[in-house]
């Protein structure tokens, strides 16, 4: 059994932890983002499916494409971010099965069924999506996950083969304490879990 993590990691992955809406000018390199990926893709995901494809928006090109999809409260966060990742699910996840899952046919459980395909594709999108968020804090950037903005605009822009998906974006840098809004509270343990 591995050991307990100490206060002070628990602090920087969710505890103290913030989502930012304000970034410091400063750079996120390829080689960290490239190491974000190595570690978030080790998580857990059904049959080992990992559905998850990322795109990085970090050129002033590329962040011009984006900005039309957004909703209008998103537009200067995501501007000035040094990174937007596009984190989206593929629907065709399972023809990556013979290889991911070599001692089963998974693949045949998925082949003709769009709705175990849709299910299980956003199922462990969502899953990989939070490795994402908890890797990059591990790893000392700051994160802003977003909601906000046009999926089928930002699909047609980014994934026009049409089976892959945009799920939600993601600000990446170093986040600027100033644009902080006050922590909102959390549920109390018994007011959403339960032991039996």
């Amino acid at each position: 059994m591995s050991d307990r993590i100490d206060r002070a990691a628990l602090d920087q992955i969710l505890l103290e932890a913030r989502s930012h809406n304000a970034w410091q000018d400063r750079d996120v390199p390829d080689g960290l983002l490239r190491e974000l990926v190595d570690i978030m893709k080790m998580g857990p995901t059904s049959a080992n499916c990992c559905p998850t494809r990322i795109l990085f928006v970090k050129s002033a090109a590329a962040k011009e494409r984006l900005k039309p999809h957004l909703s209008a409260g998103n537009v200067e966060k995501t501007m000035t971010a040094p990174v937007c990742a596009i984190l989206a699910d593929d629907y065709r996840f399972y023809e990556h099965l013979p290889r991911l899952f070599p001692h089963d046919d998974a693949r045949s459980w998925f082949e003709g069924d769009d709705a175990k395909i849709a299910d299980t594709a956003f199922r462990n999108g969502t899953l990989q999506g939070a490795y994402f968020i908890i890797a990059a804090r591990a790893l000392g950037l700051d994160t802003g996950a977003m909601s906000g903005f046009d999926q089928a605009g930002v699909d047609r822009e980014f994934f026009p083969e049409g089976h892959i998906r945009s799920h939600f974006l993601c600000n990446l840098g170093y986040g600027d304490p100033a644009g902080l809004f006050p922590r909102l509270p959390r549920f109390a343990f018994g007011d959403i879990a339960e032991i039996l």
